[in-house]
C-alpha cells in the first residue's frame, strides 16, 4: 500500500490506463504542459507524448465532440472538464450524442468515453467553479455517473471507467484532491469492487445515511458524533449515481427503518429525491419515518464567503438524523 493524495491517485490511475492500452487518449484544456488546473495530469504528457495527452482549444463542445469521433473510431478518450460549471457548453454533445449513439446504432457503435469533472464546493471559488450538476446526467439514459470519495476508490474507479464500453461521467470532489489515503497501486481490476456497487463505510442500526463524493467524510464524522449520544448511523457511500445500487440501500433501510440522503446539489429534482422516492416504494412497510433529505439550497451557487451556509455540514446532517429519529432539535425550529 502507498499513501498518496486523492489527486495523485487519479493521476496514477490515468498513467496506468495509458500504459496498459495504446488506445487511451487524454484531452482537455491545459492538461498537457501545465498538467491541468488541479495538476491531475501532471507529468503524463512528458511520459506519453503530445499525441496521447492533448492540449485542446478552450471549447468544451469541441473537446467532447472530438472525443465522440475518437470513440467511434475505436479509441478510449478521457476528457477533462476544468470545472463543473464549464460542462454546460458540451451538454448537447453529451446528452444527444455520447449517451445516445449506442442505442441509436442498435448496438453497432460503442462509446467507451470518460468525461472527468471536478465537482462541488468547499474551495472558496465562485459560481461555475463550485457546482454539482450530477442530476442532469443521472436523468440521461445511456450514461454511467460515478462519484468517488477517497484515494483508493479514485485509483481503481478511474481505471474501471476507462475500461468500460459505456460512456462514464466521472465526478471528482475537488475539495478532496489533497486528502491522503492508502492505495494499492498493484490493484487488479478483476478483483476490485465493481464501480456500480455501493459501500457501507460505517455500520449502524438506527438510521441509514446515504451520500457520495466529498460528503462521505462529513457523514462519517456525523456518525461518530451521533454515537456519543447513543444513535447508531449506518453510512453508505453510493459511489455510483447511475445506476444506483438500490440493493445495498434497501438492505440497510430494512434493518434501520430510517433513511437520510445528503448531497451538495440542490434539493429540487436531485439524486436524493429519486433515492427517497425509490426506497419509499421498495421499503414502505419497513420505514418508521419519512425519508429526509439534507442538501444544498435551491439557489445559484453563492459567493465564497457564504458557501459555508449553503453546503451541508456536520450540524445539518445531524439535524436530518434527528428529524428522521423524531427527536426535537433547535436547528429545525430555527429554520421553521
Amino acid at each position: 500500500m502507498t499513501t498518496i493524495t486523492f489527486g495523485k491517485a487519479i493521476n496514477e490511475g490515468l498513467r496506468r490506463a495509458l500504459a496498459d492500452d495504446d488506445k487511451v487518449v487524454l484531452l482537455g484544456e491545459d492538461i498537457g504542459t501545465l498538467g491541468g488546473v488541479f495538476r491531475i495530469t501532471d507529468g503524463l504528457k512528458a511520459e506519453f507524448g503530445e499525441h496521447r495527452v492533448v492540449d485542446t482549444p478552450l471549447s468544451e463542445a469541441g473537446i467532447v465532440g472530438t472525443a465522440v469521433g475518437l470513440a467511434y473510431r475505436g479509441f478510449r478518450p478521457v476528457v477533462e472538464i476544468q470545472f463543473d460549471g464549464f460542462v454546460y457548453p458540451a451538454f448537447d454533445q453529451i446528452v444527444a450524442q455520447v449517451a445516445k449513439l449506442h442505442y441509436r446504432s442498435r448496438g453497432a457503435v460503442r462509446m467507451p468515453l470518460v468525461i472527468r469533472i471536478p465537482f462541488g464546493g468547499g474551495i472558496g471559488a465562485a459560481e461555475h467553479h463550485s457546482e454539482s450538476p450530477e442530476a442532469y446526467f443521472t436523468h440521461t439514459a445511456g450514461l454511467r455517473v460515478i462519484a468517488c470519495s477517497n484515494p483508493a476508490d479514485a485509483y481503481v474507479m478511474i481505471r474501471q471507467a476507462i475500461a468500460s464500453d459505456d460512456p462514464v461521467v466521472f465526478l471528482e470532489p475537488k475539495r478532496r484532491y489533497h486528502v491522503k489515503g492508502e492505495v494499492d497501486l498493484d490493484a487488479n481490476l478483476a478483483d476490485a469492487r465493481p464501480m456500480g456497487v455501493a459501500t457501507v463505510v460505517a455500520p449502524g442500526r438506527d438510521v441509514t445515511l446515504v451520500t457520495y463524493g466529498a460528503l462521505v467524510q462529513t457523514a462519517r464524522d456525523a456518525a461518530t458524533a451521533a454515537a456519543e449520544e447513543g444513535v447508531s448511523i449506518e453510512v453508505i457511500d453510493l459511489r455510483s449515481l447511475a445506476p444506483v445500487d438500490y440493493s445495498t440501500i434497501e438492505a440497510s433501510v430494512r434493518r434501520t427503518g430510517r433513511l437520510v440522503v445528503a448531497h451538495e446539489a440542490g434539493e429540487q429534482g436531485g439524486v436524493g429525491a429519486e433515492i427517497a422516492a425509490s426506497i419509499t416504494e421498495r421499503c414502505f412497510e419497513f420505514l418508521e419515518a419519512a425519508p429526509v433529505r439534507v442538501t444544498g439550497h435551491d439557489i445559484p451557487y453563492p459567493p465564497a464567503k457564504l458557501e459555508q451556509y449553503h453546503l451541508p455540514d456536520l450540524d445539518r446532517i445531524l439535524d436530518g438524523v434527528d428529524r428522521a429519529m423524531g427527536r426535537p432539535n433547535s436547528l429545525s425550529e430555527v429554520e421553521a
